[in-house]
Order: C-alpha cells, then structure tokens, then sequence
C-alpha cells in the first residue's frame, strides 16, 4: 500500500511545505485538499478521484480549485468530494460562489454519514473530531491492511478506539509541547500527546504532519522527544512516500 504526501504544513504554505494534502495513488483517494494539491495531476493513477474532506478551513480546500485544468482537459473525468454537510455546503457555497470562482466544475459531492466502500476492498470510517467549526478523522480498513488520517483535533484521548491497530497513522502535530495552550485554544495537537496515543493504540507506524508554518522549516518538531515516547514515529516531509 502507497501513500503520497503532497502536502504536510498547517495554515500556510511556505518554502519547504505546503498544506494538507495525502494521497493514495492506487485507490484513487485523496485527504483534505491543500496547496499541495498542485502535485496531483502527475501522481494520480486512475480517471477518477475521490477526495475525503477533514472540514473546510481553507488550507484544506482551496486546492480543490486546482482541478479547473485537469477536469476541463478530461485528465479526470470524474471528482467526488466527501465530507460533513457542513464542509460541502462551505465548497459548494462559497468556495466555488460565482464571485468568488466563476468557472462551475462538474464535482460530485456526497455527506460521509456511514461507512464508505472504497478501491481494493477497503472500508472508510469516519469520526467527528474537535476542531473550531468541527472536523472528521479516516480510518480505512483493507484485507490485511489499515491506515488512518486525522488531523485539525487536539489528541485528548477520545479517538484511541478509532485509530486502535492501524498499520499506519498520519497524524498532525501542529505545535510542540511548549506551546501547549495555543494548541489547546485553537483545537490542534501537540507533541507529546499524539506520541503517547500512537503508542496507547497500538498503532504500527506513526507519521507526524500539519506542522505549523512558523516552526524551523528543518526541524518542526521534537523528534528525539517523540520518538522516546513511541519510536515508531516519523516527521512528514512534503513528497515524502510510505509504503506500508
């Protein structure tokens, strides 16, 4: 199983990241819509595209008005966007608004409100997170496999039982431990809870990503402290590919 980051920043981009965007080549799967998703076109593997929206804040969505070229050349011939009612009706509304974006896009949209069939056999579940305006985490599960995006929630502990096992988790650390109150205030993750719920789930393999964009852009995040609390763990770099 192939996962490609094409984005791993928080809010902005900047001159090593941009934002959110993760894609799985084979399936055909793409999480939340960022800066990044300028690199899609070249490392998509099939016609059709399904995009799995965490929420609508725009550094998660404002790739999605990227598809303009590849939709209209029928590079893609099909883009099914999934999320809250809330987060499409955010796209929908204001993001692709006549005065905003004059150019409709033939785009699909369907509410995640139960379980989602997806390529190769696999299962997607969804989760409501904390987030300012809310915020939904994936799960899928394969035969033999399972993989796990969350991001924009803080790592309280609720979504142990969701991420339980998974192969591979991508999970955001926005902020370090010092920075703890502003992680709490503007619902993101901080370092040593995400490390501690990898390691209380069980989960194979941790990505660390969405990191924030004034952080060094070398070094966002104590990797010595997260790797002491769950070793497993690796810090997301934009092009960065995990097999798994």
């Amino acid at each position: 199983m192939r996962v490609e980051l094409l984005g791993t920043s928080g809010f902005h981009p900047t001159e090593k990241r941009h934002t959110s965007c993760v894609l799985l080549p084979e399936q055909g799967i793409v999480f939340d819509a960022g800066t990044g998703m300028f690199r899609l076109t070249s490392r998509l593997r099939s016609k059709s595209v399904a995009i799995f929206l965490s929420h609508s804040h725009l550094d998660h969505i404002i790739g999605l008005t990227y598809l303009l070229p590849p939709l209209c050349d029928g590079t893609i011939e099909r883009a099914t966007i999934y999320g809250s009612a809330r987060s499409i009706g955010a796209v929908r509304d204001h993001l692709f608004a006549e005065e905003v974006f004059p150019v409709p896009l033939p785009f699909e949209f369907v509410e995640v409100t139960a379980p989602v069939d997806v390529p190769g056999g696999g299962r997607l579940m969804h989760r409501v997170q904390e987030h300012p305006g809310g915020s939904f985490g994936y799960r899928i599960d394969w035969p033999g496999k399972s993989f796990a995006y969350v991001t924009d929630t803080t790592a309280d502990g609720t979504g142990l039982d969701f991420i339980r096992g998974v192969d591979l988790l991508i999970h955001e650390c926005n902020f370090p431990d010092d920075m703890r109150d502003l992680a709490v205030r503007t619902g993101h993750s901080h370092t040593t809870p995400v490390c501690e719920l990898a390691r209380d789930a069980g989960v194979k393999r941790l990505v660390l990503t969405h990191f924030d964009p004034y952080a060094a852009l070398d070094d966002p995040v104590d990797v010595r402290k997260a790797r002491s609390i769950f070793p497993a763990t690796e810090v997301a770099e934009d092009k960065m590919v995990v097999e798994f």
